[in-house]
């Protein structure tokens, strides 16, 4: 039995990951952590999703390395800010804990520490910035369309709920840098985030990307790529967090089946999925 701990405890999707996690017969939910001082310390967990006491009570983070020895934890999921994700990776790293992290939004300088942490202390990790089975393979498929229109114009369009905090997404952000790496050109010197006013004719080489924010959206995604006279569009849409939950639990088997090789290194959805 995989034993799992979720960190960002009272969020959408760690409550969806719970539900599916207490269905899912090689795993089982032995710890819930929430931001330190959480209004949730001390529920049950299953209560707080909804499905009645489980046995499992809410901690604070400040209390995550003791509550990861003490659980004997296997593997923590980690949904939760960029800062506070770097925080705990790094404490679950030094426990001997690996990580399966869905968490968005980390500059070069964060995940520089998440690499120095994970290959120090030798856990398996899979971090990946969109957890959804078919928006990984929209990742290989642009990343196909990009090396044979490597002439064409490209435009990405994101589209979120209206309680979406960051812009662009980190899905659409890895969108462009898979577009970018294959098209030559400098990690963020071709990215130009919406238009506005007299900005002139299309520049060589551009890349365009654009927010969406409204409503309940879940999360669309769309690359457009433009040529004379015609235009390719590949789009992905979730429907419902659930699609991410999917491939969560794809990537918690993964950790803990994939071979020795793999520790000390970060592995992403392409890895899980068999992609590469």
């Amino acid at each position: 039995m995989i034993k799992v701990a979720v960190n960002g405890a009272g969020g959408r999707i760690i409550s969806k990951i719970v539900k599916t996690l207490l269905k899912t017969e090689d795993m089982e939910v032995v710890a819930a952590i929430g931001r330190e001082n959480t209004p949730h310390e001390g529920k049950d967990i299953g209560e707080m999703v909804g499905v009645g006491k489980i046995g499992v009570l809410v901690t604070g983070a400040q209390m995550l390395s003791e509550v990861l020895n003490e659980k004997k934890i296997d593997v923590m999921i980690d949904f939760t800010s960029a800062q506070t994700a770097v925080e705990a990776i790094q404490t679950a790293a030094e426990c001997g804990v690996n990580v399966v992290v869905g968490t968005t939004g980390f500059s070069e300088a964060q995940m520089d520490e998440i690499k120095r942490s994970i290959k120090e202390n030798r856990v398996r990790a899979v971090i990946s910035p969109n957890m959804a089975v078919g928006m990984n393979v929209f990742f290989k498929i642009i990343r196909d369309l990009a090396q044979i229109l490597n002439d064409w114009d490209v435009e990405i369009i994101e589209a979120h709920h209206k309680h979406k905090t960051d812009a662009p997404s980190g899905t659409a952000l890895e969108a462009y840098h898979i577009i970018a790496n294959e098209l030559g050109v400098g990690r963020d010197e071709s990215l130009v985030c919406g238009r506005q006013g007299m900005v002139g004719a299309r520049s060589p080489g551009e890349i365009g990307l654009h927010a969406v924010r409204g409503g309940d959206i879940v999360g669309d995604h769309t690359v457009l790529f433009a040529g004379e006279g015609e235009r390719l569009e590949v789009i992905h849409r979730a429907g419902t967090r659930q699609a991410f939950v999917t491939g969560v639990i794809k990537a918690v088997q993964y950790v803990m089946e994939s071979p020795e090789g793999t520790k000390g290194k970060i592995t992403t959805m392409e890895d899980v999925l068999s992609l590469k």
